[in-house]
């Protein structure tokens, strides 16, 4: 027993990690990886930590096993890591057990949590979104788990990401996609509130957004030439008196009708162009190759005023935008 407890406490400064105190802050998981920045300190233990200290920590065969792989190439990922045999849940907890003891992770780094590591940023914005997201929102995040997300709509205010995965009907797939959509899509979220930020001239405006409730918006009613045509939708999941179209919408689709809100209150000219570029870019890779479902709606509060909404839902993800345009005389 005092072999083992010291062969990990004995590691050399030449095998151990760089100081964590000197690492930057937390950082947000922005593309689909199930190890965040802030734990790669997990996969770097894995890869390079001693026979010796991986023994005082893991059963020697389930040693043996990650250091003759890791002798023919370095462990890239979790999933990579679980690869091997007799690596799963309950051994990378071991891992990052070991890996915070010897500081190749500190507290920016929550955990491994159904499959992912996550950093204390991603926890923040999971949380978040979460404890708001709308309920058809969290449905279409969660296709496949319709319980998870009653359950989850029910036992809100979470306060860490944990109690959310513990959630009944959540698994590692569900988590994977609700970390995904609090996280992926920052930088279009940061163009959205710059364009929405741009004041109106009373005449024209519009608006942009990342999270909302699509089912109330598409339902509502509107005293004026109140127009629908949806596409992909379930039959009961149809507004009223909508036109049904027979094709999904594509991500060309998509990116236009995120462009003519931009540009219809000349965000293309006022916002940064960092911001600009970071949210295109970041539009471009969510929807590439994707299928959407939604609707597009065109309404008039009164004789002089015309509402334009463009909603699109990815059909797998759940990942949306609304773009909308209005002008009154």
């Amino acid at each position: 027993m005092f072999a083992g407890c010291g062969g990990i406490e004995a590691e050399t400064a030449s095998e151990s990690a760089p100081s964590v105190a000197q690492q930057q802050a937390p950082v947000l998981t922005q593309t689909n990886v199930d190890v965040a920045e802030d734990c790669s300190g997990i996969l770097q233990f894995a890869n390079t930590a001693s026979y010796q200290v991986l023994d005082s920590i893991l059963p020697s065969n389930v040693v043996t096993n990650i250091v003759n792989r890791r002798a023919t190439a370095q462990f890239t990922s979790l999933a990579d890591l679980s690869s091997v045999p007799l690596v799963g849940p309950t051994r990378l907890k071991q891992l990052e057990g070991g890996a915070r003891r010897l500081e190749y992770i500190d507290a920016a780094c929550v955990g491994i949590i159904d499959g992912l590591a996550i950093s204390r940023d991603d926890q923040t914005a999971i949380v978040a979104l979460v404890n708001s997201i709308d309920d058809s929102e969290l449905h279409d995040v969660l296709p496949n788990a319709w319980n998870g997300a009653v359950n989850l709509l029910g036992h809100r205010p979470f306060t860490t990401a944990q109690q959310i995965a513990d959630t009944t009907g959540i698994g590692d797939v569900s988590f994977r996609n609700i970390r995904n959509a609090a996280t992926l899509s920052r930088p279009l979220e940061a163009l959205f509130a710059a364009v929405n930020a741009i004041p109106s001239n009373g005449s024209t405006g519009v608006t942009t957004l990342r999270h909302f409730d699509w089912w109330k918006i598409a339902t509502a009613s509107h005293g004026y030439g109140d127009d629908k045509e949806c596409f992909g939708l379930e039959p009961k999941s149809v507004p009223r008196y909508a036109r049904i179209r027979p094709n999904l919408a594509d991500s060309a689709e998509v990116i236009a009708a995120v462009e003519r809100s931009i540009t219809g209150i000349n965000g293309d000219v006022t916002i940064s162009a960092p911001v600009l570029k970071a949210g295109r870019d970041n539009l471009a890779a969510l929807t590439a190759g994707r299928s959407f479902k939604g609707c597009i709606l065109s309404y008039s509060d009164d004789p002089w005023s015309r509402h334009n909404i463009s909603i699109y839902v990815d059909t797998t993800t759940g990942f949306s935008v609304l773009a909308e345009t209005w002008w009154a005389e």
